[in-house]
């Protein structure tokens, strides 16, 4: 396609389907990369009836491998297809945008029935008669309709007719309700609610929440109550009614995607579908979504202390000091919720951008790991990791997978050693404003720690208030985070183990400028994982746990 001398190349290819325009349907479509060398090399769009379907889709990064086969399933609304047609078209993303190319291998597009189980065009979606003027329509001896076309192999000669865009055709027809992805095992269609579309689901998708009520949750989305920015958009605090006591209201965090984000629709799916299936103390949960129209709308949990970083640097003046205490609870806390990701589901779940940002602290300092747009499923059976596109945050990114694209759970580790760090330096993990060797905090602090002589560069907040021992177990453990290569590296449940022992030197044996104060309301050590079970209200504290574990006759 690319080759094609064509001279605007923001086209499309086109295939059109005749459909009974009563009736909703089924588009399955299939693709394979047959036609590119390397991973991460063909990006492209895909277009249902004029409206965006797949955003910048990138198969080798879905698949892990080149030429591996891949589906995506969607169902075409009867609202929206009044003109007898399902048109699918693919393109490239846009003029400067590297490769132009796209390809289709295939596509099914396939009836669906009626609310009375009939495939006749004699009744409609809802089970009415249908009466198209000319009388009543013979009944046609049907169970099942189905159009296969497609089993195209070739390097993309794949075209039926070129269709010139717009330049405004991407801001025109994104993605919206009519048009819902459906997932293997995880099915999301176009149901309705008494509130709008919804997706119908048996994963738990949470409340389904109208734009008019997200509105007036964050009075009509006020700058005043904007928390925070990020690459997705803005996050609101809002107020919404609280689903478990009738005639309260609850907090809440509300994340608004920005419509013209290339990846915005990604990785609101992404976050939608990692939250629906996760559900951990030290994971911020997802309350709902909106989907309006072209809205992307998530709300959360809302988390009253906002970001660890702002905790430890960088945040609003006046904000109390966090002792060394407190800071190995966070930590520890939120190695609980990695350490979970990574073997809580058949293959494990990748973060991608663990950083001090995305660590969040409620009412109680209790750390909660959240933002997971950039996530990814982990290697299957017989994968050691997942080749992808490089994504994440300069300053936490595993230099392996920077430089070999593969994605391991290790890559989460090495960000989390950079965490460890920040915890302990209180500073930026990439500063370009200081001296070349100081720039990196990741190089940086492993130049001192070699050198035994981590705590010169420790917090000074923290200066005589820290256990020697308890920071040499900390300081080896970011140390081995931050191996070069994911394989020397500790997994995240050596990490938390770890932690948790550098937290019981700190509160055997505390410094004498460690006073009381520092640690009174710093007991936010929640529930035990791995080897022992403690319910989460527990007020065990780590020492008895360890004592526990330590006692041979057990409990």
């Amino acid at each position: 396609m690319a080759e094609s001398g064509v001279a605007n190349q923001n086209f499309n290819v086109s295939w059109k389907v005749d459909v009974d325009p009563s009736f909703d349907y089924l588009v399955r479509l299939f693709f394979a990369d047959i036609i590119s060398t390397s991973a991460n090399d063909l990006y492209f769009n895909v277009y249902i009836n004029g409206r965006k379907a797949i955003s910048a889709l990138d198969l080798s990064t879905i698949t892990g491998d080149l030429a591996a086969p891949y589906y995506k399933d969607f169902v075409v609304n009867s609202s929206v297809n009044t003109d007898g047609h399902i048109i699918i078209d693919v393109g490239p993303l846009g003029e400067d945008t590297g490769r132009n190319d796209a390809l289709l291998n295939g596509a099914e597009v396939l009836k669906m029935t009626n609310s009375v189980g009939s495939l006749d065009g004699e009744y409609g979606v809802d089970g009415r008669m249908v009466d198209d003027g000319s009388g009543t329509r013979k009944v046609v001896a049907a169970v099942g309709f189905a159009m296969m076309f497609g089993a195209f192999a070739g390097l993309g000669c794949m075209v039926v007719k070129w269709h010139r865009r717009p330049q405004d055709w991407e801001r025109r027809n994104s993605f919206s309700s009519w048009l819902l992805p459906i997932h293997t095992g995880q099915s999301f269609s176009n149901g309705k609610s008494k509130s709008g579309y919804t997706f119908s689901s048996t994963a738990g998708l949470g409340h389904f929440f109208t734009f008019a009520e997200m509105s007036e949750a964050t009075k009509n989305f006020a700058e005043s109550a904007i928390i925070g920015v990020g690459g997705f958009g803005n996050v609101y605090v809002g107020e919404i009614n609280d689903p478990d006591e009738e005639g309260s209201r609850i907090k809440v965090a509300i994340k608004r995607g920005n419509p013209s984000s290339e990846q915005g629709i990604n990785e609101f799916n992404t976050e939608i579908q990692m939250l629906s299936k996760l559900r951990h103390r030290h994971l911020v949960s997802l309350i709902g979504y909106c989907d309006e129209g072209e809205e992307m709308i998530l709300v959360y949990e809302f988390m009253q202390h906002g970001p660890f970083r702002d905790h430890i640097y960088g945040g609003p003046e006046g904000l109390p000091t966090l002792s060394w205490k407190q800071r190995l609870e966070i930590c520890i806390g939120a190695a609980r919720g990695l350490h979970y990701l990574h073997t809580g589901t058949a293959h494990g779940i990748i973060h991608r951008d663990v950083k001090t940002t995305n660590i969040l602290l409620d009412d109680k300092f209790v750390a909660k790991v959240a933002d997971f747009g950039l996530s990814k499923d982990g290697p299957g059976m017989n994968q050691l990791h997942v080749s992808t596109a490089v994504k994440g945050s300069f300053g936490y990114l595993d230099p392996e997978y920077f430089r070999c694209q593969q994605l391991t759970d290790k890559s989460d580790v090495y960000s989390f050693g950079v965490v460890l760090l920040e915890t302990l330096c209180a500073r930026a993990p990439i500063d370009p404003q200081l001296p070349r060797e100081q720039v990196s905090l990741a190089e940086w602090g492993l130049q001192w720690k070699r050198k035994g002589l981590i705590e010169k560069i420790m917090d000074p907040n923290l200066a005589g208030k820290v256990n020697p021992e308890s920071l040499a177990k900390f300081a080896e453990t970011a140390e081995k985070c931050l191996c070069e290569f994911g394989s020397d590296r500790l997994s995240m449940g050596d990490v938390l183990w770890n932690l948790e022992y550098a937290l019981q030197l700190q509160e055997s044996n505390p410094p004498e400028g460690a006073s009381d104060a520092d640690d009174a309301d710093a007991s936010i050590v929640s529930s035990a994982s791995g080897v022992t079970t403690v319910p989460d209200q527990s007020t065990t504290s780590a020492n008895e746990l360890f004592a526990q574990l330590a006692d041979m006759k057990g409990r």
